[in-house]
């Protein structure tokens, strides 16, 4: 019996090291915040505009649209990395099935140019 706890004693030790620090991160913040901003620190931020009344007001669709269709490519174009650390192993196959996935993305990308998907007017 005394042979199991001491083997499962780091693993105690791990979790109360994690439970410290944690809790330690989630009360610093409110210990050393500064608690007065000033003027800049409450002015508009990366949006552009200042707060207003009533946060049910609709916005541009576009906006919304663009940033999807940036995450999206975005996402797709990540899957070259793994492809290119992998890219002396996998062959012609690979190469291959690549420049299909690149296609499939250019004309994605070509129809919604051409449908002013992008477009910010």
């Amino acid at each position: 019996m005394n042979d199991l706890l001491s083997n499962y004693l780091p693993i105690a030790v791990f979790i109360g090291v994690a439970a410290v620090i944690g809790l330690a991160l989630l009360i610093a913040p409110f210990a050393v915040a500064y608690k007065s901003p000033d003027p800049e620190k409450l002015s508009a931020y990366e949006c552009g505009f200042n707060a207003f009344d009533d946060a049910r007001m609709k916005f541009d669709v576009r906006f919304y649209l663009v940033s999807i269709l940036f995450i999206i490519f975005d996402l797709e174009v990540a899957f070259l990395f793994p492809w290119a650390t992998v890219f002396g192993d996998i062959g012609w196959f690979g190469f291959w099935s690549m420049m299909v996935f690149l296609g499939v993305l250019t004309i994605g990308f070509v129809y919604e140019w051409k449908k002013g998907a992008l477009e910010w007017d």
